[in-house]
């Protein structure tokens, strides 16, 4: 006699094991980072639940949830079970966490220091695969007014156009600048063409009486500031 297929729905669970169950009964916080992965997916596959394909597919991004973040929906189809639906809920989320630390930065607008400017930056640029270059623009009390994109371009580089920095400086009535950007590798050090266009930058800026404070460069982790190092 030919045996039922086996299913691996979360619904044939049993009540208390249910992700979404538990969530409503321990709360967020009760979960693990497998189980909340689980509940954007679903269901699994005739091989594995919902929860262990969400253990796979961490486990594939070394446990990290910032390496899942970093996946694309491409590759996270590569993993049975998740079809183009699933990977781009998956996408989003990944995306809304971003966002959400990017805006509770927000209320860190004074910058005393690089490890304040750090945190502004961080979740805009820590997980990119591409280097950006971005500036933060100042008022007289060291408070942030403006945070721009100057340019995106690939991982070997970007251009950045002294004219476009100094002219929304100028607009928004900016007495400061903070450079930064990324470095995708995750290298820390400075380039040459990184110490070039700090220089370029500065020079600019001061026939404006319009400061460079500090230039960051950006990885998953860590920053190099060109302040703390005297390089500026």
């Amino acid at each position: 006699m030919e045996k039922n297929p086996v299913s691996f729905s979360i619904k044939t669970w049993a009540e208390d094991d249910k992700p979404r169950r538990k969530l409503m009964v321990r709360g967020r916080g009760g979960l693990t980072d497998a189980e909340l992965l689980a509940i954007l997916i679903g269901s699994g596959n005739r091989e594995d639940s919902a929860l262990s394909l969400a253990k796979k597919i961490l486990k594939k991004s070394d446990d990290s949830l910032t390496q899942l973040g970093r996946m694309s929906v491409t590759k996270l189809m590569k993993f049975r079970g998740i079809g183009e639906a699933k990977a781009v809920t998956i996408a989003a989320a990944m995306e809304i966490s971003r966002r959400r630390r990017e805006e509770s930065t927000g209320e860190l607008s004074h910058i005393s220091g690089s490890a304040d400017a750090f945190a502004v930056l961080e979740p805009v640029l820590s997980e990119l695969q591409h280097e950006e270059f971005w500036i933060l623009y100042l008022n007289n009390a060291n408070r942030v007014i403006h945070k721009s994109q100057l340019s995106k371009g690939g991982i070997t580089g970007t251009l950045v156009d002294v004219r476009l920095v100094l002219r929304e400086a100028l607009e928004l009535g900016a007495v400061a600048l903070i450079l930064a950007h990324n470095h995708p590798s995750g290298a820390l050090k400075p380039s040459e063409a990184d110490k070039a266009i700090t220089r370029k930058l500065k020079v600019a800026a001061e026939v404006l009486d319009i400061r460079v404070l500090d230039h960051l460069i950006v990885t998953e982790k860590a920053f190099f500031s060109f302040a703390d190092q005297h390089l500026i």
